[in-house]
């Protein structure tokens, strides 16, 4: 017969219970409260007891950021839902640009370039599949390195080997093309032309920072100019001239596609301390109204220069070379002097075949002039607004005045001081909501934000990753945290934003562009080694379709290329499950100050993958 159960003994074990249950309570709100502090203990635990274990919990084991010929990558989708997988597109459109495609581009007129501008597909033209990689394909080169070479297999085009073969641009030499540094206004090299420029523009002394080249080609100004701390935005069109911003972006240059037509330059006002025409094939003397040089004046800082070079410069001396009547030639430059007069510039320098002039300081001296003329002012309440919006003849500059304070290159510090101090806009007020206060808030938050996403992965700033895109820039604090010489940073200020920042993106010594993520981006595919992107899908959410976006990130993103995506959970979930349909391996991981913060980091790698080739995928 069992014993009785003493009531004694029970009442016993009822407080141990109660006792352990509170403890554990107790326990796991102060390792709560421990983790969410933010000072980055656990962290420092983590090291601590991974040393001498030889792993690292600030570091994503199972993904590898290397290139594909340094091994395989794990698969870390764990997602047991269903979802749509996304099948590889044609090989046809290893090279394909949704809004610069060439076949839709022939359907439009060829008045005032506007077959060259973007015309985007509609809604029922647009691919829902993976953009291949060309058969071949390979890393690009390094930095420096990549200045000079980029591996055939990447971009096959030979024809600009024949084109410009007596002007330097670029080479066939076995399984790479060579850029001599040549180009058709500097067949001698860049560094000699840009050494010339220098005898009139202050380069070296960080004055220069930002730079406007129109009409590119290759982007050879812009890849020399960077050993000289300047940054260049280059723009070409997708023309008979294959290829030519696809080789700048191999080359690790920044560049766009893009052209000046009818609609304003996707740029914010006073923006570049430089812009740069070498035979861009920009009509300037063409429009009598002046129409394209008002729009440099727009994006153009006061005290900024304007280089022309080739025709119409000079042409008394070379109208029997470049084949064209001298009568016609006078008459461009005449026109090109009447229009720089009418915005204030002063010209500084012409010798050869190079022409430079200089936006004022202060325009007041010469507005009687203009007062006299048949020009009209601005009347929009805002100069940055230019997203599809018609070129006009109206001049900024009193509007200017009102609008925002001394934008000049006097107001700004030289770079690299540039890059933290406060810019104009921001100390001025001209940004709501945006204080010089908040301006260092926002630069320490990203210094922050970077040094964890470093221990993430230790290859960001390793050369690994030369060309960067932030989708949502911001203030710039990103781009600013990362700056190094091995790498540049594409801002781009999405058109819905909430605040135009672009402008003090500029102010610090960056570059950037505008644009609307419900639409492809001006570029080829494969442009980008890593993808930033901080509330963007927040942002776009109900906006478009985020499957879109995704796609387009995936399309413009280099394989084994690496994303980083900050956003609240409940979106990331939702890209997650889409991106469990992409070729691309990815890791949730928590906010640096802990998994009691709502915003979370998605960290991913695209898979190495070809046209009808292999996939570094072990699926």
């Amino acid at each position: 017969m069992a014993p009785k159960p003493n009531p004694g003994d029970n009442r016993t074990r009822s407080s141990i219970q109660i006792f352990i249950v509170a403890g554990l309570c107790c326990f796991f709100y102060i390792l709560g409260a421990w983790q969410r502090s933010g000072f980055g203990k656990a962290d420092n635990l983590a090291m601590e007891i991974t040393k001498n274990t030889g792993g690292d919990c600030n570091i994503i084991s199972n993904l590898n950021f290397e290139t594909h010929h340094g091994g395989e990558i794990t698969s870390t989708d764990d997602s047991v839902s269903e979802k749509k997988v996304f099948k590889p597109c044609a090989p046809k459109y290893t090279d394909y640009t949704p809004c610069q495609d060439q076949r839709r581009a022939m359907t439009f007129p060829r008045d005032n370039m506007i077959y060259r501008e973007r015309h985007c597909p509609p809604e029922e033209e647009k691919l829902h599949c993976l953009i291949p990689a060309p058969k071949g394909y390979v890393t690009p080169f390094p930095w420096p390195k990549s200045r000079d070479y980029v591996p055939y297999a990447n971009a096959p085009y030979k024809s600009l080997t024949v084109e410009k073969a007596i002007q330097n641009w670029v080479q066939y030499e076995g399984n790479v093309f060579r850029f001599p540094g040549g180009g058709t206004q500097f067949p001698q090299g860049a560094d000699k032309y840009i050494d010339q420029l220098a005898s009139v523009i202050p380069i070296k002394n960080g004055t220069v920072r930002t730079l406007l080249d129109t009409g590119c080609g290759v982007a050879s100004l812009g890849a020399y100019l960077w050993s000289r701390n300047v940054i260049a935005m280059s723009f070409a069109p997708r023309d008979s001239h294959e290829a030519q911003v696809q080789f700048a972006l191999e080359r690790g240059v920044p560049a766009v596609i893009g052209v000046l037509g009818t609609i304003k330059v996707p740029y914010p006002s006073r923006a570049f301390d430089m812009a740069h025409c070498s035979r861009c094939l920009i009509p300037w003397g063409a429009n009598v109204d002046g129409k394209y040089l008002m729009e440099v004046d727009r994006v153009l800082r006061p005290g900024g220069y304007w280089v022309l070079s080739g025709p119409p410069i000079n042409w008394k001396v070379n109208y029997k070379a470049w084949q064209r009547p001298k009568e016609e030639l006078q008459e461009e430059q005449r026109q090109i002097e009447e229009a720089a007069k009418m915005l204030c510039w002063e010209k500084k320098y012409e010798k050869g075949e190079i022409a430079i002039w200089q936006k004022r300081m202060d325009g007041d001296s010469c507005h009687s002039k203009q007062d006299e003329s048949q020009v009209t002012f601005c009347k929009s309440s805002d100069p940055d607004d230019v997203w599809y919006v018609p070129l006009d003849l109206q001049l900024t500059n009193r509007q200017f005045e009102s609008a925002y304070p001394d934008t000049s290159s006097s107001a700004l510090k030289n770079f690299p001081e540039r890059l933290y101090a406060v810019p104009p806009r921001v100390a001025s007020g001209s940004i709501p909501g945006v204080s010089a206060e908040k301006y260092q808030e926002d630069s320490n938050k990203w210094k922050k934000h970077v040094k964890a996403y470093k221990r993430i992965n230790r290859l960001l700033d390793s050369g690994r990753y030369r060309n960067i895109m932030d989708m949502n820039a911001g203030l710039g604090g990103f781009a600013a945290a990362l700056q190094s010489p091995k790498l540049w940073v594409m801002n781009v200020v999405p058109t819905i934003a909430e605040r135009s920042t672009l402008g003090a993106v500029y102010e610090r010594g960056l570059i950037g562009i505008y644009h609307d993520w419900c639409e492809a981006f001006s570029t080829y595919p494969r442009s980008y080694d890593l993808i930033h992107a901080n509330g963007l899908f927040s942002l776009y959410n109900k906006k478009c379709n985020l499957e879109d976006i995704l796609l387009e990130m995936d399309r413009i993103l280099r394989p084994e290329g690496a994303v980083i995506i900050r956003d609240e959970v409940d979106v990331l979930i939702k890209v997650k499950k889409i991106i469990g349909g992409m070729r691309w391996d990815t890791k949730m991981m928590d906010h640096e100050d802990g998994p009691l913060v709502p915003e979370k980091i998605l960290v991913a790698v695209k898979q190495y993958w070809v046209a009808g080739g292999n996939s570094t995928s072990t699926q």
